[in-house]
């Protein structure tokens, strides 16, 4: 008898948002979605790996020899399909693997658009001739966008790392320190505060002019008197993501830095309150895009008001103006409006959120008001 495990209930859920699309199988990469069906972890690298999914039957996976061990104390079983370093044998492990699955000629297989990758395709397309390969991007959505209490717990702890980390490391912040010095005292806290290896993305640490970048890499600019200091950071916690962003002054804040840090901090108080099941995406955003208009900073905030967060740094759902999914109880996302002057300074300040039955918890509880770092 088959042991129930989360994978078992994943896979069956699955199985019925293909087969409600008419789609017959669906192949992916290594990468969240993958872990989230079978607890896999592997990396891209230049040999292929593929998870070929079919309702009512065994998972199957074309990998190397070298990866095949990782499989072998799975809880739910799968059909596996080795090569070794030869390119030459690779097409033969992906023919038997399609075979295996029963992948004929017109089955309609899903994809993860942003997922799969062309070395795995080619080998795919050539093995599953007169196939159509089409998008499953609704349907994987669908699969993991609701977490359940593990998962929540999991974010909950990665939140806390995060926070823990960037508590120890402000006392370290100082005038003439470069923003890649600050970001690498950071990441070192991190991973003294309990993160996984694999952080979900580098920290943003951007100062002055630099801030109004919102996707600034940190640089070897050094931190001065008058600047705002921007620090997006997150940590992982088995396998599940933070993502959090605060805003700093170095030394007493101008009068426009001032201003536009308490227009961004009433921004994400109002999107905070307006986000509850039953709330469109759109709507939050607009919540949070009303209050930096009114302000006449409109024009200066130029990104959507959040996104989804998990095993993902990004995922659904996205808070942007064109997104009119609702927000149900389980989804997790940031709010993260912000405004950029450029060639001046920047704000943004980002909570993670979790829906419950009858309203949203706040994950992030760091101090979202303008902290002076002093002189």
């Amino acid at each position: 008898m088959r042991n129930e495990t989360p994978y078992t209930d994943r896979q069956a859920r699955l199985a019925t948002y293909i087969q409600n699309a008419s789609l017959d199988a669906l192949v992916l990469n290594p990468g969240a979605s993958l872990k989230y069906l079978t607890g896999l972890d592997f990396h891209l690298s230049e040999r292929p790996i593929v998870l070929i999914f079919v309702p009512q039957t065994l998972l199957t996976i074309v990998l190397p020899e070298l990866e095949a061990a990782k499989t072998t104390n799975l809880s739910d079983p799968i059909q596996v399909f080795t090569y070794g370093e030869d390119p030459t044998d690779w097409k033969s492990a992906f023919y038997q693997a399609i075979k295996s699955a029963k992948i004929e000629a017109g089955k309609k297989v899903g994809v993860e658009p942003r997922g799969l990758r062309f070395l795995e395709y080619q080998y795919l397309r050539a093995a599953a001739k007169d196939s159509l390969f089409v998008s499953a991007e609704a349907e994987i959505a669908e699969l993991r966008i609701r977490k359940d209490e593990k998962e929540i717990l999991a974010m909950r702890k990665a939140v806390d790392i995060a926070q823990t980390a960037l508590r120890s490391t402000l006392p370290l912040i100082k005038p003439g320190m470069t923003e890649r010095e600050l970001a690498s005292e950071l990441v070192l806290q991190l991973f003294t505060a309990g993160s996984d290896p694999h952080l979900p993305f580098h920290p943003i640490v951007s100062s002055g002019p630099n801030s109004a970048n919102p996707h600034a890499s940190p640089t070897d600019r050094r931190i001065s008197a008058g600047d705002l200091l921007v620090i997006d950071w997150g940590a992982s916690y088995q396998g599940y993501c933070s993502d959090i962003t605060r805003t700093f002054a170095i030394g007493e804040p101008g009068d426009e830095e001032a201003r536009i840090a308490n227009i961004v901090r009433n921004a994400n108080l109002a999107a905070r309150q307006a986000t509850r099941p039953g709330t469109k995406a759109n709507q939050i955003d607009l919540v949070a895009r009303t209050v930096i208009d009114q302000a006449g900073y409109g024009k200066f905030f130029i990104h959507r008001t959040g996104h989804g967060l998990g095993m993902e740094a990004h995922e659904p759902p996205y808070i942007r103006s064109d997104n009119e999914q609702f927000i149900d109880p389980g989804m997790t996302l940031t709010i993260e409006p912000g405004i950029y002057l450029p060639e001046q300074n920047g704000v943004r300040i980002e909570d993670n959120v979790v829906i419950t039955q009858d309203g949203a918890i706040c994950l992030t509880d760091l101090p979202r008001d303008l902290q002076v770092i002093a002189l």
